[in-house]
């Protein structure tokens, strides 16, 4: 939905008032070609973390089948929200190919609706959930902008 349906209707929705990338020119190519390099590393890292969720998490993304295991190795040794992360580099992706201020407005969208969920409902569930397995998860890892050198806490072998 976010990543798909949303970016494809503002897109149709606000042709009128819209940038585009109208001019074939030489220089175009440089934003589309990082776009899709955030696009495809986003969805990579994306995969990465709804692999981590089946597999060491023992759950999906839908809210009634939650991960009952927290998840602290690969990408969330740097980062506490690497899939959110992920789907904000392909929508950054999406905005550069098209070349779509509507689109980069998405992004912002949704990264502020996320900030405000992960404040409010995300993290006080984890805690609850997770207890101070998460407390000491959340001291060590950042939430939004990665760490320089990842967090090495207690997590089996089978999760690095």
């Amino acid at each position: 939905m976010v990543v798909a349906v949303v970016p494809h209707w503002l897109l149709f929705a606000f042709t009128t008032v819209d940038s585009r990338w109208t001019v074939v020119s030489s220089i175009v190519w440089l934003p589309r070609t990082l776009g899709g390099l955030l696009f495809s590393s986003g969805l990579v890292l994306f995969a990465w973390c709804v692999k981590l969720f089946a597999f060491v998490g023992k759950g999906t993304l839908a809210p009634w089948d939650p991960t009952r295991r927290l998840i602290a190795g690969g990408p969330y040794r740097y980062v506490r929200n690497p899939m959110i992360s992920g789907v904000a580099s392909m929508l950054t992706g999406e905005a550069l190919i098209c070349g779509s201020w509507v689109l980069a407005g998405w992004v912002f969208i949704f990264l502020c609706i996320n900030h405000v969920y992960f404040l409010l409902s995300e993290e006080p569930a984890l805690e609850r959930r997770f207890g101070d397995d998460y407390r000491l998860y959340k001291m060590n890892v950042p939430r939004w902008i990665p760490g320089r050198r990842p967090w090495r806490g207690n997590q089996p072998k089978d999760e690095l």
